[in-house]
């Protein structure tokens, strides 16, 4: 059976090894703080999709009273084009809608293979540049 549930503190290693094996972590970002921060905060979650036991696919989302933001979508290894992806973003989108948010929007690397998976669910590349400024000038 698969099912779709809100992480809690105990999933973070389960949830972090899925992370590091799609590739998602970067040096410059800590992911056990990351989900400690998203699980913590009533605007933000960390979703979960589960099968046999088995977390197979991760998001990270949440609320900045603007705009709704998706992080960290993974679906493991030989698990992808089951669905779970699909899963996982309409649980976010219900996620936020509970919350008002008016849209959401996700962050992806450029050259992701799976960017050709969101235009087949009706989301559109929008063209804005991200910039960005580091706060934590002691994690580099």
């Amino acid at each position: 059976m698969t099912a779709i549930r809100h992480a809690t503190l105990d999933d973070r290693e389960a949830v972090i090894a899925l992370w590091q094996a799609c590739a998602l972590t970067r040096p410059w970002n800590d992911p056990a703080a990351d989900f400690d921060r998203a699980v913590g905060y009533a605007g933000s979650g960390v979703l979960v999709c589960e099968t046999g036991g088995r977390i197979v696919s991760t998001a990270m989302t949440g609320f900045d009273g603007h705009r709704g933001w998706i992080y960290y979508l993974a679906t493991a290894p030989g698990h992808e084009r089951a669905g779970h992806a699909r899963r996982i973003i309409t649980a976010c989108e219900e996620f936020l809608r509970g919350l008002d948010c008016p849209k959401v929007e996700i962050m992806v690397r450029s050259g992701n293979a799976a960017e050709g998976f969101y235009p087949a669910l009706g989301w559109e590349r929008q063209e804005v540049a991200v910039w960005a400024h580091r706060l934590d000038v002691d994690q580099g």
